[in-house]
């Protein structure tokens, strides 16, 4: 699964000028484009990094076993093809091809992979993604210290053959592989340890671009096509400017002057295009949702959470603040991410909408808390990304709880995504507003949020059903596809029933593109672009 550990923002701009852009194209090389970023990547570490940045940053460098082609379906990456499992569906055997380089010419070993593996489960890595190996063998017991990361179920039969051991059958692991999970350089990782990926001088790239005048500080930088990729001959662009620009008025100037070719828009920005043909958007496997810390006395009673989410119209949230073409959450589960392979029904739709507004029960569930906790009053913060957009959606549920529930104060505490992450991670925060962008069309990824043995709980909400269900659901050894669809269903229809976690709407991926940049398409999960694709007029 990859974690975007938490891509709380949504689409974000800083506006600082491309130097040297002309008004024209891009630059003089006319296979070169200028875009933006919703905002800093936290890493250029596939080990380590959950957020939404460092996710696009990873879908431009980065090339796992598998990847997506142009239509959103995976085919082979660095692996020779797509393989069919053994011993009932838990050994994978792949071999690497023989073309594969990183991009300072370096072949790709199989040791890469089990390098990267291990890494990335080693409790010492502090991964926000490690669960993304969670059925591969030995996965726990290295999670728990009980076994060394050499233990877990990856191996270099040779140079260029992997052999994968799972512990039991995975669904949707030839999703992850392409999308999710990625080789390190393990000369680099020797020789950097925990800096690997701290810069692009500390990186190298396995994908169709390689990553130049990066670090975390910085606000641009370049994708430069790796001329070692094996499949270079068919990427168009080679070279990518990226500018993280954060003010819409600054992303559309730029875009309207042809500064940039490519900038995501948001929010109530989206509807001065809403006929151009610049216009690109489609709904995302992205659910934004609030989360309770669980550690505070105050935020982990039931009937405040439950309170809070009844006040929110999520409708209105959507068409008015947010007016970006995202939808009112149904549950936990994003619309489209998931398909019954049986009934062709999609799961979301199927468990229903169990989220409803209702101020009346609202304000008795609010009395109740108060009663509970002993308090008239009540002030709370809550954790936004300092965007236009999360900020907007923060102030629509602040001023609903002091219109609706006399007592309860919100105070809205802005801050860099990044930063936003690692306050999140430590438990410090009342109310978070927060998000997941899913990748491996399954809904367990969304729905194990709220599972209090999952590492990326940051709720701390820890009910013992729930988590009973959700190990039930993991147990592919005992049960059918069909059976553990219905226990996700249960499991969703819990969750919301406790409000253990209040989704509040899935969200869209809108970019302007210019007419002259063809082919450029973008993730249905993430909602990245795949710039190995795209070409130039």
């Amino acid at each position: 699964m990859k974690k975007q550990i938490l891509a709380m923002s949504a689409i974000l701009f800083s506006g600082i000028l491309f130097a040297g852009c002309s008004a024209g194209k891009a630059d003089s090389n006319p296979e070169t484009i200028n875009v933006t970023l919703a905002g800093n990547p936290a890493t250029a570490d596939p080990n380590k990094g959950g957020d939404t940045n460092s996710g696009s940053l990873f879908t431009q460098t980065d090339e796992g076993l598998y990847k997506l082609n142009k239509n959103q379906k995976v085919v082979a990456g660095v692996a020779t093809k797509v393989v069919q499992p053994t011993n009932n569906g838990k050994t994978y055997t792949f071999k690497i091809k023989k073309d594969a380089r990183w991009s300072n010419g370096k072949a790709i070993t199989a040791q890469d992979f089990v390098t990267s593996f291990q890494r990335q489960v080693d409790p010492k890595t502090k991964s926000q993604v490690a669960n993304l190996l969670t059925y591969v063998k030995n996965y726990q017991a290295v999670q728990d210290g009980k076994v060394k990361p050499s233990a877990l179920g990856v191996k270099a039969l040779n140079k260029k053959t992997l052999q994968i051991q799972l512990s039991k059958p995975e669904p949707y692991l030839k999703t992850v592989l392409a999308t999710s999970l990625y080789p390190v350089y393990t000369s680099y990782v020797k020789k950097y340890g925990s800096s690997y990926g701290s810069s692009s001088q500390k990186i190298v790239s396995s994908g169709a671009y390689k990553l130049v005048g990066w670090d975390a500080t910085k606000d641009s930088w370049t994708y430069k096509k790796n001329p070692y990729y094996w499949n270079a001959k068919q990427v168009k662009l080679s070279k990518i400017n990226v500018q993280v620009v954060k003010d819409d008025t600054t992303a559309i100037n730029l875009f309207k002057g042809n500064k940039v070719q490519e900038t995501a828009i948001s929010g109530q920005t989206v509807s001065q295009f809403a006929n151009s043909k610049n216009l690109n958007t489609h709904l995302i496997s992205r659910m934004a949702f609030l989360e309770f810390n669980y550690q505070h006395k105050a935020t982990s009673n039931e009937n405040l959470s439950k309170a809070i989410s009844l006040i929110l119209n999520r409708k209105t949230m959507t068409t008015k603040v947010l007016a970006d073409g995202s939808i009112p959450a149904l549950n936990m589960v994003p619309k489209g991410d998931a398909t019954d392979e049986k009934s062709g029904k999609d799961f979301a739709t199927t468990v229903g909408n169990l989220l409803s507004y209702n101020v009346s029960e609202a304000q008795k569930d609010w009395q109740r808390a108060q009663k509970q906790l002993g308090k008239k009053k009540l002030t709370l913060t809550m954790l936004v990304d300092n965007t236009a957009t999360d900020k907007q959606v923060g102030q629509y549920i602040q001023g609903q709880a002091k219109k609706y529930l006399k007592g309860l104060t919100i105070t809205i505490k802005p801050m860099p995504h990044a930063q936003h992450i690692g306050v999140a991670s430590n438990g410090d925060y009342d109310i978070n507003l927060d998000g997941w962008t899913g990748d491996n069309q399954d809904p367990e990824e969304f729905l194990q949020l709220g599972n209090g043995q999952d590492p990326v709980n940051f709720t701390k909400w820890a009910d013992k059903h729930y988590t009973k269900l959700m190990n039930e659901i993991d147990d592919t050894n005992h049960h059918t596809t069909s059976e553990r669809w219905a226990l996700m269903q249960e499991a969703d229809k819990y969750l919301m029933a406790k409000q253990g976690i209040v989704p509040l709407y899935q969200s869209t991926a809108t970019h302007l593109v210019s007419k002259d940049v063809k082919g450029l398409t973008y993730s249905n999960q993430g909602g990245n672009a795949l710039y190995q694709y795209a070409s130039v007029k």
